[in-house]
C-alpha cells in the first residue's frame, strides 16, 4: 500500500481514503474480493478444488478461505460453484438437433 501511494504521490491515509470514496470499500477489502472472485473462477472453469484454489490465490488456510468464502458469496466454495454451473447449462442455448427433435 506504502508503494501505491508513493506511486500516486499521495499520503498512504489520502489513497485509503480516496480508493474507498471510488470503490466503496477499503483496499485490503477489495483485494479480499479480487481474491475470492479468481479463486470462484478457477473452481468453476478450471475445475481446481476448493483447497486447491485456496492456496493459489494466496490462501494459507482453507478454512479461513471458506469462511470468507462463504461470507462473500453467501454459500460453502463447492455448493456455491454447483449452483453456479447449474444455473450456466439451464442458460445454454440449445443444440440445433434438441430444438429440431422440440419442433417435430
Amino acid at each position: 500500500m506504502a508503494r501505491l501511494a508513493e506511486e500516486a504521490h499521495l499520503q498512504p491515509s489520502a489513497l485509503h481514503q480516496h480508493f474507498k470514496a471510488v470503490t466503496l470499500m477499503s483496499p485490503l477489502q477489495y483485494h479480499k474480493r479480487l481474491r475470492l472472485q479468481e479463486a470462484r473462477r478457477l473452481m468453476l472453469f478450471e475445475d481446481q478444488s476448493a483447497a486447491q484454489a485456496a492456496f493459489t490465490v494466496g490462501y494459507e488456510s482453507p478454512s479461513q478461505f471458506s469462511r470468507e468464502y462463504r461470507r462473500q458469496f453467501g454459500l460453502p466454495p463447492m455448493k456455491d460453484v454447483e449452483a453456479l454451473a447449474g444455473s450456466i447449462l439451464a442458460t445454454e442455448p440449445q443444440s440445433k438437433e434438441a430444438v429440431g427433435a422440440r419442433t417435430t
